[in-house]
């Protein structure tokens, strides 16, 4: 683990970019840039056509360490380079800012209120060329879709287990258990939750690492105990679906929590912006989530 990146997202201020779009969701995030399905042809094209996105997004003066802390990859990114360098390397060394993988394989269908992660027999091999690729930690998710409690207890064991197999390759995994901002019970949904992560928590050994990444809670500053503890680096936010301003705004209520933001980060970003324009909106944007994640 590096010690100098370590301290940098424990102590820093700023949030995490979250850049880790995977091939499901890679078209709808095109689209939204302005690139057209019919512009493209083939999954090499299109993940040619997202890299050229993030390179632009990772390049930006605006894209500042100043205010971000990291920025979370996804698997064909990590393998390709920004101006001669793998892009962890770029983003560390040219940016200050710490390179993060998304690991998970995709979600398993429903099942108890939730959704787990599908199967990752790979996972090792995946971790080691993290590893070799100079990432940093992890991110993996999985959804809750109603407070159920076995539902709920089976997503966080598993992310444990997952979790713990990833901090063994010396690596920081975000736990990343997201409860759907749309659900009449997410409150409850977020206390079961909360409770079934401080148990696993409770069990890890002292020297271990780990971030969580939540949904916004409900009840402001609902997770404060879980950053207290000395085995959680930092707790950061997922948008979930919340416009920008909203997410900021709801994200502001919460001290110590810090925004990891996908869409909202992107948002009204285009590929036929000129450079000044995409710069200037995407300033605006980081500035706003920094003020956000710095309450």
């Amino acid at each position: 683990m590096n010690k100098e990146q370590l301290e940098r997202v424990q102590s820093g201020q700023g949030f995490i970019a979250a850049l880790d779009q995977s091939g499901g969701s890679t078209p709808k995030a095109l689209l939204e840039y302005g690139v057209k399905e019919d512009s493209y042809s083939g999954e090499e094209e299109m993940y040619g056509r997202v890299h050229d996105m993030r390179t632009r997004i990772i390049k930006s003066p605006s894209f500042d360490s100043k205010y971000i802390l990291g920025a979370i990859l996804f698997e064909n990114t990590m393998d390709r380079k920004i101006d001669g360098e793998y892009t962890a390397d770029y983003l560390w060394e040219k940016k200050g800012i710490v390179p993060f993988l998304k690991v998970d394989k995709g979600l398993a269908d429903l099942e108890n209120g939730v959704q787990v992660m599908k199967s990752m027999p790979e996972l090792n091999d995946l971790l080691q060329r993290a590893v070799d690729r100079h990432i940093f930690g992890t991110k993996m998710r999985s959804v809750i879709k109603e407070a159920n409690a076995a539902g709920i207890q089976k997503v966080v064991e598993q992310q444990f287990e997952v979790g713990k197999q990833i901090a063994a390759m010396g690596l920081v995994p975000i736990i990343e258990p997201e409860v759907d901002i749309n659900i009449s019970d997410k409150a409850e949904a977020e206390q079961i939750l909360k409770d079934e992560i401080a148990a696993q928590l409770a069990k890890l050994d002292s020297d271990v690492k780990i971030m969580l990444k939540l949904s916004i809670p409900t009840q402001d500053n609902l997770y404060k105990e879980l950053m207290e503890d000395p085995r959680v680096v930092r707790v950061v936010a997922l948008s979930g679906g919340y416009s920008q301003s909203d997410a900021n705004e709801k994200l502001s209520r919460n001290n110590g929590l810090i925004a990891s933001f996908s869409r909202a980060l992107s948002q009204g970003l285009t590929a036929q912006q000129t450079e000044e324009d995409f710069d200037a909106l995407l300033g605006h944007t980081i500035k706003g989530i920094y003020e956000a994640s710095i309450t």
